[in-house]
């Protein structure tokens, strides 16, 4: 393992690596309030963030009243009442059960480009404090697929075709039912705007992540595998489960 062992911890289950991602982020939390006012954090919405969220919101510490919400990408094409929709994960799971300063998610329903400028504006207003993220199967770090991953994009967001890996990722994820209904393109924050982040909480479960987490761990810093380079971050702590850690331990 070419990384500080102390920035990755394995676990028995996913939800023990929940747990233990989730009172990370309490504590991170906590310990930033005591120097500002309020603190920005970017969210997933992926199944792999589940028992992190549900950490969050049952956390009787949290002062979610000086904390603006954000998130990390958003699927074009889908109808604005879909429930596959990463804004209506994050409703559902925990923004209907939490009262945040200011929650801004992405909503690419109407115009993308105008969307393109409201979320660049809103990202470059101020630092972003924590990035509470996953990878994908292929590596990729929000939407941004090996064909579109660019450590150095001068964008906040783009635009971005999925490649096949992370559709089929999706399915199965069962997010999606079938292949076709995964929509083709999306939004999303690109490696920069989530690496310049002062914290990021990495969670990732599931053997079908086995390869991407043995690469980000072990393999050549490379856009072929995008998640490698949240190796390069200072301050960015892994959470696996063991079937996600097969390959590392």
């Amino acid at each position: 393992m070419d990384v500080n062992e102390k920035m990755v911890a394995i676990f028995d289950t996913k939800k023990e690596a929940g747990i233990a991602s989730g009172r990370a982020i309490e504590k991170a939390i906590i310990e930033l309030l005591k120097e500002k006012e309020e603190i920005r954090i970017i969210f997933a919405a992926a199944p792999s963030q589940n028992d992190t969220l549900d950490y969050l919101v049952d956390s009787k510490s949290i002062p979610w009243n000086r904390i603006i919400a954000l998130n990390m990408d958003e699927y074009i094409g889908l109808p604005p009442s879909s429930e596959q929709l990463f804004a209506s994960y994050l409703k559902g799971r925990i923004f209907s059960k939490v009262n945040v300063k200011e929650l801004h998610l992405i909503d690419p329903s109407h115009d993308v480009q105008k969307e393109i400028e409201r979320i660049t504006k809103l990202i470059t207003e101020s630092t972003i404090d924590l990035v509470i993220l996953g990878i994908g199967q292929n590596g990729h770090i929000a939407f941004n697929d090996p064909p579109y991953a660019d450590f150095n994009d001068t964008a906040v967001i783009k635009a971005v075709e999925l490649d096949l890996i992370c559709r089929e990722q999706q399915v199965t994820d069962k997010c999606f039912a079938k292949l076709e209904e995964v929509p083709l393109r999306a939004l999303t924050l690109t490696i920069p705007t989530i690496m310049n982040a002062g914290e990021l909480f990495c969670i990732v479960s599931g053997k079908h992540k086995a390869q991407a987490v043995y690469e980000t761990i072990n393999g050549e810093l490379s856009k072929e595998w995008p998640s490698t380079v949240l190796r390069t971050h200072p301050n960015c702590r892994f959470y696996f489960d063991k079937q996600a850690a097969e390959m590392i331990r």
